[in-house]
């Protein structure tokens, strides 16, 4: 996350914003001060990313704010750096990582702990991974460490406390490499007489080939590589660092041209315009987000940044607000803790999206949050920052000294607890949510040898009575895993071919080994965690053929705002085969959130019930719709 309060020079108040600047004049440099427009940059961006994480379906390119962050971050260090080279000749590497040491560790080192925690007291399975998770947040290696363990931002099925730390290790590796290489820009263009506008357009240079590398080695199977990744997705940051090198240099290179000054206004205008789109519409599903949405919201940005600091006017009095200065200046707070609060509260009080019930567990965790970031803020982050680690620790003593020596004992012993207790958890943590030790259970049997078929199937002169189980095959995903047993109760005899993290492809395939041993009856349960490719879905009905009834199970996952979109497709290619219907989970479930697992995606042991009923009266509805005969399901009893 960027700085806050860092002291950069700032243009005046009092300069004439009406007409360009003529040639060769530069904006007047007022002293060191606080950088006017930054903290409102800082509040929309951060909450675009916290609307994004409370439910995506309310800003679906909310997680675009991260890159909003980048650009700033990048264009406040570079701005620290040139401005100290140009003024004392040198730049203190110490003291530069000293103080950024300061503003994010101590804050960091509270919501580490804290989360742990309280998250065991709530739900177990929050802790999956998290001896993981605690080595990235406090190294920030998250984006890597995640990498290597195959995580997925987007369509993540397991919770992940300090999921959102992938963004502060981007930052915080940034903050370790880009000083070095600032110096050694810096002692090139001395050396070589370039002027502050090629040193900008080589930085820029970096945030291109980093752009390139993300729209080149993006995967839609594996997005996690492209967007973790601190090599290809540097282009918010070397954005931020190049306008920097214009803005920051003695010259002011570009920020003076005539025509800049002449289109501003105009720019200012597309760039918001623009970005607000972005943030409003972006899919994280689309190729298209990856290879030019960040890019193009890094670019908006920018130039939103430089009519900011450049000179006054509306743009920045805006960004000057009150309320949105308040929250920029306790972005950093919010944003470390924004995640875990969601998570945990989620866990704790669940409930189905949509509902008015999960709007207020939401406003709940938002208000928590805010709390906890404005303590943090003013009780951690800034006599830190202002004192030094010993001079916070010194100054905590001294306004202890009311405290009784008993109460003190207390205290002391409270912490030493706490960090038994931490240690503990972190060394039980599971391995696994219960979830996947359910998914585990069942796999075995999920994947038994296929079974001869009780009759085959005529060709031209189909059957559309109601299947026995004897009769259906169903070939799903972890969702028909986690329903095994539900599904042999209520179609005895029959042939399940599911795994976990399976996607439609692996569908086709599992279909055309099966060939003639294919039944009458088919159940495809695919998508939950990679979505849905209609084209792969009309090719497996093709292969199949219209001989044979085929049911689609839709999806269901409240945090995964794709969802809606991928039945919509499911819905529409039913249509297009009289032979196919739609098992309507979505549904079924949303009615009562309470048959999920705590992972919100899979089916919970009656969950699974429901699960397999939605399948029957499919099929139901399938069979009365050829036959013209009702049919009458028996009710059976939960077992």
């Amino acid at each position: 996350m960027p700085l806050v309060g860092a002291a950069i020079p700032t243009t005046t108040p009092a300069q004439d914003t009406s007409r360009p600047l003529p040639d060769g004049v530069l904006p007047a440099r007022p002293p060191r001060g606080h950088l006017a427009g930054l903290d409102g940059l800082r509040a929309l961006a951060i909450v675009a990313v916290v609307l994004f994480h409370l439910d995506p379906a309310w800003l679906p390119g909310g997680f675009l704010g991260v890159d909003v962050f980048f650009v700033i971050s990048g264009f406040l260090i570079t701005t620290l750096l040139v401005r100290e080279r140009e003024q004392s000749g040198t730049v203190d590497l110490r003291g530069f990582w000293t103080r950024r040491a300061r503003r994010l560790l101590p804050a960091l080192l509270v919501c580490v702990p804290a989360c742990i925690l309280v998250a065991r007291t709530v739900e177990a399975d929050l802790l999956v991974g998290i001896r993981r998770q605690a080595l990235g947040a406090l190294t920030f290696s998250t984006n890597w460490l995640e990498i290597a363990g195959g995580s997925d931002y987007f369509h993540s099925t397991s919770p992940q406390l300090f999921m959102n730390f992938w963004s502060l290790a981007v930052e915080e590796q940034f903050y370790l490499v880009w000083p070095l290489a600032t110096i050694a820009l810096l002692a090139v263009r001395r050396h070589l007489g370039l002027s502050w506008g090629a040193i900008a357009t080589a930085v820029l240079g970096i945030g291109v080939v980093s752009a390139v590398l993300m729209a080149v080695r993006y995967d839609p199977d594996f997005v996690t590589r492209v967007y973790y990744g601190t090599d290809t997705h540097l282009v918010g940051l070397m954005l931020g660092a190049a306008m920097a090198m214009s803005w920051a240099g003695p010259t002011r290179a570009g920020t003076t041209s005539p025509t800049w000054h002449r289109y501003r206004r105009h720019l200012l205008v597309a760039a918001g315009l623009v970005l607000i789109a972005l943030l409003a519409l972006a899919d994280e599903g689309s190729a298209w987000t990856f290879r030019l949405g960040i890019p193009l919201a890094s670019l908006t940005t920018a130039v939103l940044l430089l009519g900011a600091v450049d000179r006054p006017g509306r743009l920045r009095s805006t960004l000057e607000l009150a309320p949105l200065r308040w929250i920029g200046t306790r972005s950093y707070g919010i944003y470390l803790w924004h995640w875990p609060v969601i998570l945990v509260i989620g866990q704790d009080l669940p409930s189905a999206a949509g509902t008015g019930e999960f709007v207020w567990t939401r406003a709940w965790a938002v208000l928590v949050t805010i709390a906890i970031a404005d303590l943090s803020f003013r009780l951690v982050e800034t006599p830190v920052r202002r004192l030094g680690f010993g001079g916070a620790l010194r100054a905590l003593g001294r306004s202890l000294h009311w405290a009784t020596p008993r109460a003190r004992q207390v205290g002391a012993g409270v912490i030493v607890v706490s960090g038994l207790v931490l240690a503990v958890v972190l060394l039980t943590a599971p391995d696994k949510t219960s979830t996947q030790a359910t998914l585990e259970e069942n796999a075995a049997q999920a994947a038994a040898p296929r079974a001869s078929t009780e009759d085959q199937v005529d060709e031209g002169n189909p059957d559309f009575t109601m299947p026995k189980g004897s009769q259906i095959d169903v070939f799903g995903d972890s969702m028909a895993v986690g329903s095994v047993h539900a599904l042999r109760y209520y179609f005895p005899g029959v042939q399940i071919d599911a795994k976990s993290n399976r996607q439609w492809s692996d569908g086709q395939r599992a279909v055309e080994q099966a060939g003639d041993s294919l039944r009458r009856a088919v159940v495809l349960a695919f998508g939950t965690n990679a979505g849905t490719d209609e084209r792969t879905v009309r090719a497996l009905l093709d292969e199949i053929g219209p001989d044979r009834m085929v049911v689609l199970v839709n999806l269901h996952a409240d945090r995964l705002s794709r969802i809606e979109g991928d039945n919509d497709t499911l819905e529409a290619i039913a249509k297009d085969y009289p032979n196919v219907a739609i098992a309507d989970w979505d549904a079924a479930v949303a009615k009562d959130p309470s048959q999920l697992q705590a992972d919100g995606i899979h089916p919970s042991l009656s969950g699974a019930h429901v699960y397999s009923k939605v399948i029957r009266q499919a099929f139901a509805d399938l069979s009365e719709k050829h036959t013209g005969k009702p049919v009458r399901l028996k009710e059976l009893p939960m077992p």
